[in-house]
Parts: C-alpha cells; structure tokens; sequence
C-alpha cells in the first residue's frame, strides 16, 4: 500500500469563457509536470472562469472537456481533478470531476452555491459529499465556497485529504488563507487549496494563495505567483499524529440531511 502522494497544484490566469484556449494551456502546463507526481489539481471552472453565463458555453463543452480530462490523465499517467460547467438535463451545475490514468471517475457537485454572485440562481446545487479512494489516501473534494461551512467538511469518514478548488478573489483572500488552515487543524487532514490568479471577465482580481497545510495546519506550499506548485503528502505523518492526538475521537457526531 503507498504511503506517499504526489500532487502538483495548477495555479494560473484564465482565459475568459474559453474553454478550447483554457484547455490547451493547462495542456501545454502538463507537459513540465514530473513523472512521479500521482495527482495534479486544477482551479474552479478551470476553463471558462466564474462565470455565471453558462448558456454561452456550448453544450458540446461539457463532455468534451470531461474526455479531454480522461485523455490527458492517460497519457500523462497521472490522476486530474478540477471543477467545470457542466450541462444535464437541462440544467447546470458546478461540476468537480476526478479522473484518472485507468479510466476511473468520481463526480461531486458543489454543494454551497454562490449567492453573493447569484450562482445559486443559475447552477443547481449538490447534496452528496464524495469520499474516494486514490493509492492508499481517502480524499474529500470541495468547491470554493463549501470552505466557509465546516460543518460539510467535517471529517466523519477518516479521510486523510481535504481539497479545494477555487475562483476566490482578492478582496476575501484573508478568508481563504485563514480557512484552508483551520480545515486542516479541525480534520486532522491535509488539506489542499488551489485558486486562481489574474483578472476575470467582470474584472475581480484573484491572488492565487494556493497552499497545502498538513495535520496540524503547518504549510507544505503557499504562494500568489503563477506556477505549478508540489507537495508530498506522507500517510504516517496523518497516522502517527492521530494516534498522538485522539482530537478526532472526541468529535461530535451528528448527521446532515441534504
């Protein structure tokens, strides 16, 4: 069973509702990742931006960048996760997808929907948490506002990673930065966040800040540049300081209705 993870978080700018240009640059981005990394972390609506114009994308997006996401963790034998516009039945919704090298693949729609942007009036929101097995490590993905409910994210399965992935601007980065760490600390989990950076189409501003913090809330990785940022993450750091502090043993218990 492996006991390290690889991960490489894709920090950069994107090109406003243009999922075909987005595409190839995190393409071309692909292609400077090492080897060994096992799992690489894209941004929220990684190829169209936060956008709440949905019906501007073509219908044809959605799946297409969904095989293109299986194609790319193929070819470059490595697990991809990121959120995208995603169209079903009509409607459409924030969707995180999770694919990798063998053709497995995970699914999760954001739960907490935007209303301070109104997403929630235009992208239909989930119900079902998404805990998946990936090379020995039990991962918990989340879409950029779920970050301010820790009530969703508490760790009641014994995951071993919290990811996030985010448009989070510059005006509440402080949020951000503060969250990521106690999502850690509260879970006793890695906890990842990957976040943009540049101007969007409406011209708010994001930072970056993308980051990764262990067990106990201490950084592994953080910066605001654009570039492609690694982390290892170790399963005896998470099984020997749990076993240390039994802080998850005494967590409430409490159940969550959709």
């Amino acid at each position: 069973m492996p006991t390290t993870l690889n991960i490489a978080l894709i920090q950069t700018d994107l090109y406003w509702e243009d999922p075909e240009t987005n595409r190839k640059m995190f393409e071309d981005k692909m292609a400077s990742v090492p080897d060994d990394v096992d799992l690489v972390v894209l941004p929220e609506m990684f190829t169209t931006g936060f956008t709440m114009r949905p019906d501007k994308i073509p219908l044809s997006e959605s799946q297409e960048t969904l095989e293109w996401m299986k194609k790319i963790s193929k070819q470059h034998n490595k697990a991809l996760i990121g959120s995208i516009i995603f169209q079903e039945d009509e409607k459409h919704y924030n969707r995180l997808f999770f694919t990798t090298p063998d053709g497995n693949l995970e699914s999760y729609d954001k739960k907490h929907t935007f209303t301070l942007a109104g997403e929630d009036e235009v992208y239909e929101a989930g119900n079902k948490k998404l805990i998946f097995d990936f090379k020995g490590f039990k991962i918990c993905p989340l879409i950029c506002y779920d970050l301010r409910f820790p009530v969703w994210a508490r760790n009641a399965e014994d995951y071993d990673v919290l990811i996030y992935v985010a448009n989070w601007p510059k005006k509440r980065i402080n949020a951000w930065d503060t969250l990521l760490k106690a999502r850690a600390i509260e879970n006793m989990s890695y906890c990842v966040g990957v976040n943009r950076i540049g101007m969007d189409g409406l011209n708010y501003e994001y930072p970056g800040h993308s980051a990764v913090y262990d067990v106990l809330g201490e950084p592994l990785v953080f910066s605001k540049d654009n570039e492609i940022l690694y982390a290892t993450l170790n399963k005896e750091h998470i099984n020997v300081t749990r076993k240390k502090l039994k802080f998850l043993e005494d967590r409430d218990t409490f159940s969550l209705k959709g």
